[in-house]
């Protein structure tokens, strides 16, 4: 497909029809600003959950901390987490270097296209996979693997901005400290040791953190589009960044609720491994993106991921009874990928 930036700065007043999303799934669909206006006025909200308490010399305060995690876990299955800890200016560079990429020609930006056809998938595209519908999705994206540092391709990193790969570094190996940290709670959240649910899916030397920028383009019929239709994700744990232009629409209690913009924040998706591994206790939520008439989105979102063949997903022993059976076959996370597409 071409670049959706090039089709949407063309002065188009309507948009083709293999953007048009079938009317199945335009329940809820609609402007982002507009969606993100009526959630204001009423509605359920994201729940924020503040990751100071778990740093407390106070045990009691940092129990309540997991228990509040846990909860938005078990019911959303994605929060909103504030003092992470990641410096709040290092996150402002990581938005000026990927807005950087994004503002070059998009002649400049296809020296670094992905060649999915040939198995590349990293790099600049505008469709990570196929899909349900045969639709196209109104986004383009950058997408590469950022941690560990040793498993890297540097050379299908961006050149342009000259920080970027400066930048992107130090914010990976920032975030890895709070992925440590939220697997942790999540792990005591369910009775565990603290470490038992980052040892499963791989630890430090294999625990794959991927990078995917997504650039949503103005869009002048967002009633009839997606950025990303709907979809759980795959990983285990998933990291979103954004330059707060609201977009995120989540699934939650039988409806369609877009998710608020909260400064200094991040926020994380529990993903479909975590929910094996957790029989079923912690939830990947259903989401899509949606698209506006008057501003570019741009989100980070990082997954964290198992190896795909070494390590085999299913309930942990500790979760399975005779009241609460398993509820996922064993499978890889290869396996469970190619079940999805």
């Amino acid at each position: 497909p071409g670049r959706v930036e090039s089709l949407a700065g063309s002065g188009l007043a309507t948009i083709p029809k293999e953007y048009v999303r079938p009317e199945s799934e335009r329940d809820n669909l609609g402007d982002a600003f507009d969606e993100a206006l009526k959630l204001n006025s009423s509605g359920p909200q994201v729940p924020v959950v503040d990751l100071s308490g778990f740093d407390s010399p106070d045990e009691a305060v940092r129990a309540k901390c997991v228990e509040e995690l846990k909860k938005a876990a078990e019911d959303w299955g994605v929060m909103h987490i504030v003092n992470h800890r990641i410096p709040l200016e290092l996150i402002d560079r990581v938005r000026e270097v990927g807005k950087g990429f994004f503002d070059l020609p998009v002649e400049q930006k296809e020296k670094y296209a992905n060649d999915q056809a040939s198995g590349e998938i990293q790099g600049y595209g505008s469709k990570l996979a196929n899909n349900e519908s045969g639709q196209l999705e109104w986004e383009d994206y950058y997408f590469h693997l950022i941690f560990p540092e040793e498993k890297t391709d540097l050379s299908r990193w961006p050149k342009e901005p000259e920080d970027y790969t400066e930048v992107t570094k130090e914010f990976a190996k920032e975030l890895r400290v709070v992925v440590t940290k939220m697997l942790s709670m999540l792990s005591q959240g369910l009775g565990l040791e603290s470490g038992k649910l980052e040892k499963e899916l791989g630890g430090m030397d294999d625990l794959l953190m991927q990078m995917k920028i997504n650039y949503y383009p103005k869009c002048p019929q967002p009633e009839l589009a997606l950025g990303v239709e709907a979809h759980t994700d795959v990983s285990s744990l998933t990291f979103l960044l954004t330059n707060m232009v609201p977009g995120l629409q989540l699934y939650y209690g039988g409806k369609w609720v877009i998710a608020q913009c909260v400064p200094d924040s991040l926020l994380v998706h529990i993903g479909d491994t975590l929910e094996i591994l957790s029989n079923g206790r912690y939830r990947s939520i259903l989401h899509r993106s949606l698209v506006n008439k008057e501003r570019v989105r741009i989100s980070w979102a990082v997954f964290c991921e198992p190896p795909k063949e070494t390590i085999v997903l299913k309930p942990l022993p500790e979760l399975v009874t005779e009241v609460a059976p398993a509820k996922f076959p064993p499978r890889t996370f290869k396996q469970h990928i190619q079940q999805k597409l």
